[in-house]
């Protein structure tokens, strides 16, 4: 294996995205996973700009479909023989509803997204993780709590709890595994608990990517 590989989920958007492509421009090669295609090409598109081509494999899947996300870590397995680091930022977010009135649909979907798929994959990444020495991230938030934000909070407290068993199972037999709690950023999660804020005054997420995985590296 001559080029570290990278798997980000949720990587047409927000940090997901900065996170690609600061990898991409710093010699990885990066699986990009997302359901919205048009974010991956653009993902692509700013890569091939930059003089990297054939950083970054593409791969429009759904977090949640269990066969695709078992099939995607496979052919990880056979083109690459592992891993050297896996984010993981894809995350649902509900409309904003007083925790009476959450609708159930909202929670389960919340729950597959921020939860179950989580799980799942720690499952399948976690043998490419360990082929490769590498390292996982997961990112905090301090929603879980926050008013009208019952169904992502509840779910997204969940999924870190979930990273930090998997954190303190791992600590001596590896792969590696990192919470962060990036600084408060202009993404489309946070426009929906805090409308009407003052945007200029957030973290750019590319500059966020770059601190988070300057400090991931360096320690």
């Amino acid at each position: 294996m001559t080029r570290k590989i990278a798997l980000v989920t949720g990587a047409s958007r927000g940090l997901g995205t900065a996170l690609a492509e600061t990898l991409a421009g710093r010699g990885w090669h990066v699986v990009a996973v997302a359901r919205t295609v048009g974010g991956l090409e653009d993902l692509d598109d700013r890569v091939k700009a930059a003089g990297h081509a054939e950083a970054v494999t593409l791969a429009p899947m759904d977090v949640t479909d269990d066969g695709a996300m078992r099939h995607l870590c496979r052919s990880i397995y056979d083109r690459w023989g592992g891993l050297q680091f896996w984010a993981h930022t894809a995350i649902h977010a509900t409309a904003l509803s007083p925790a009476p009135s959450v609708e159930m649909k909202d929670l389960d979907k919340s729950v597959a997204v921020n939860l179950r798929a989580t799980a799942f994959l720690i499952g399948m990444v976690d043998p490419l993780l360990q082929m490769g020495q590498g390292m996982a991230m997961f990112f905090d938030d301090p929603l879980p709590g926050h008013p009208f934000a019952a169904a992502y909070g509840t779910t997204k407290a969940a999924q870190i709890a979930l990273a930090r068993s998997w954190q303190a199972e791992t600590r001596r037999i590896g792969p590696q595994v990192r919470i962060e709690t990036p600084a408060p950023m202009p993404t489309a999660v946070r426009a929906r608990f805090y409308p009407g804020e003052d945007r200029s005054t957030l973290a750019d997420p590319r500059a966020e990517a770059v601190r988070l995985l300057d400090g991931a590296f360096a320690a």
